[in-house]
């Protein structure tokens, strides 16, 4: 069940990111077109930075979800199985307790952002809507890492 809503999750979020990514691409390219002309789009580089947190944050837990970031196995491929899983275990604690942490940050932040209402300096863009994006995303991130627990301890990790 978990993995089923993950899998629908991550790839939502994934899309997300990538929306934010093409719309990045599009807007800068825009941009240098139009300073070319004499008439640079105003908040650009606030747009853009906005967006990339969305496009960081947003494909996280489907790049984890598909095992897709670069490992090094020259020291797990060594040790036996059960060792393996216990590493792999252990490893999957530490991130969890990591993206815990940096989801509580992001929320503290995001309700400070909200509380003062702070926004970027040109285009008068709330940021704390992005800041709760991505604290959400790290939380599911850690669903992620639960569901790799999960599948260590019933053999279907690998």
């Amino acid at each position: 069940m978990l993995g089923k809503v993950l899998t629908i999750m991550t790839k939502v979020l994934d899309a997300i990111g990538g929306i934010a990514l093409t719309f990045m691409m599009l807007l800068t390219v825009a941009d240098v077109v139009m300073r070319a002309l004499g008439r640079p789009l105003v908040g650009t580089y606030e747009i853009v930075a906005l967006s990339l947190a969305l496009v960081i944050g947003f494909t996280i837990p489907k790049v984890s979800f598909d095992r897709g970031h670069i490992r090094m196995d020259i020291v797990i491929e060594k040790v036996s199985k059960r060792t393996r899983d216990l590493l792999n275990i252990f490893t999957r604690l530490v991130c969890i307790g990591l993206f815990v942490i940096i989801s509580y940050n992001l929320f503290s932040v995001a309700n400070e952002l909200r509380g003062s209402g702070e926004v970027s300096p040109t285009i008068r863009l709330p940021a704390y809507p992005f800041a709760y994006g991505v604290a959400v995303c790290c939380l599911i991130e850690c669903f992620v890492f639960i569901l790799d627990i999960v599948k260590i301890g019933t053999g279907d990790y690998e």
